[in-house]
């Protein structure tokens, strides 16, 4: 109750003028939309940085994210502002067609022996790229012989060290396949923490990295087999979706996949992309 009382006194300070300085700010610098009617989103997400310096008012806060050691703190707003929503085999007819079709295609039998490369683009907390290390390996197991890699990269510092320590709640991974679970996860030798981790080998399949996707150019290797960015666009306007299709697409293979989510689309988008599938595209 007293922090709930703490946060509304910090919340009904934060003015006009300070809003529209932090939203224009991540728009400009992040493309994330940031309209009046979120005002009290963002007064919520940033009482905790408040607290954490000592700080009473947003002006004071606004102040220092702009002065000239603010830098680090930005890293940190970020952390707070950015949505992080995403779960394991989330949207599943994506994997299913990476299984089904894409993978077949791509190794082309027992002779494969070259490396494919998929991005995680929005990584978040790293779910969707053990996902596909997870069916990829069993894939691989299963069928021809060939090696791969995960790249996960996200705006958020603070959930892609999730990502990299791969610990999740036991809840979180009741949607994964018990022989996928017994295979790819291990349970805390605390039984009170109620959390499994992802095994060593497959998480030695994946790296990540920050990445702000409204970058010029992005800091990642070229020649990507498949991208998936997913659930992520939905918080750019239609211009900078086009643009940040672009550039990730720029990072694509010809004849390489790309996955929008399921509320997304390219329609009237001049990208270099042809649908397969509701979501699913391939580079022309």
């Amino acid at each position: 109750m007293q922090d709930s009382l703490q946060a509304a006194d910090i919340a009904h300070k934060m003015s006009a003028k300070d809003f529209s300085r932090l939203s224009d700010f991540i728009y400009n610098s992040y493309g994330i939309r940031m309209p009046v009617e979120k005002k009290l989103m963002l007064q919520s997400r940033l009482q905790r940085r408040l607290r954490a310096l000592n700080m009473t008012s947003f002006g004071e806060y606004v102040d220092y994210v702009f002065g000239k050691n603010g830098h680090e703190e930005l890293v940190l707003m970020m952390d707070q502002v950015s949505t992080n929503k995403t779960d394991f085999f989330r949207e599943a007819h994506h994997f299913d067609f990476l299984v089904d079709t894409i993978l077949p295609e791509l190794t082309g039998g027992s002779s494969y022996k070259k490396s494919l490369k998929v991005w995680s683009a929005g990584c978040s907390s790293g779910e969707e790229a053990y996902t596909l290390a997870m069916v990829m390996e069993s894939y691989m197991e299963q069928n021809s012989s060939f090696d791969y890699h995960i790249h996960g990269t996200d705006i958020s510092t603070k959930v892609l060290q999730v990502a990299v320590d791969a610990v999740y709640k036991e809840e979180k991974v009741e949607v994964i396949p018990l022989a996928l679970k017994k295979r790819f996860l291990l349970r805390s030798k605390d039984p009170l923490k109620k959390t499994v981790r992802i095994v060593p080998e497959l998480r030695a399949k994946a790296s990540f990295a920050r990445l702000n996707l409204m970058d010029a150019s992005y800091d990642v290797p070229n020649s990507f087999d498949i991208i998936f960015c997913r659930n992520v666009l939905i918080y750019f306007d239609k211009k900078t979706q086009e643009s940040v299709i672009n550039k990730l697409v720029s990072k694509l293979k010809r004849g390489g996949y790309f996955f929008l989510g399921h509320s997304e689309s390219i329609m009237a988008m001049n990208v270099p992309l042809r649908q397969v599938k509701p979501t699913i595209f391939v580079k022309i």
